[in-house]
């Protein structure tokens, strides 16, 4: 494998996406691999692009907030703008994550209250059932 490009196959492998991702990314304009005629050649820096996408989806970003991100790399500033404007987007995300979990918690606990209360319904009409016969 060549250490300075990587074939669409070889992103694929290593980052385990599909080339339709790789592809839709490309469209978007969030990676920008050589082109050689139909073949796609994918550099360091699309690794590292990649990389970051795929973090910022994991962690719910958009794709527009990534692009923003990823673009923010070029401003000249040692990449303060980029660091600053993570963390506040980071923040933030991880507020509402926390939010949503302490949700879900809670439908969790009450679901498991109706269920244990249909238990109760249906074991107090199978007694009755059975007394009946």
């Amino acid at each position: 494998m060549d250490h300075k490009t990587m074939t669409i196959r070889e992103m694929c492998d290593t980052f385990e996406v599909t080339p339709r991702t790789l592809r839709f990314y490309e469209a978007k304009e969030l990676l920008f691999p050589i082109r050689e005629g139909q073949k796609r050649l994918f550099t360091k820096r699309d690794r590292a692009r990649l990389k970051l996408i795929l973090r910022g989806k994991r962690f719910g970003f958009s794709l527009e907030e990534i692009r923003q991100l990823l673009d923010m790399y070029y401003m000249g500033d040692q990449q303060h703008t980029q660091l600053a404007t993570t963390y506040e987007i980071a923040k933030q995300r991880l507020d509402d994550m926390i939010g949503q979990r302490d949700e879900l918690n809670e439908a969790i606990e009450d679901l498991k209250s109706q269920i244990k209360w249909g238990e109760k319904m249906l074991a107090s009409m199978n007694s009755a059932q059975k007394a009946a016969q």
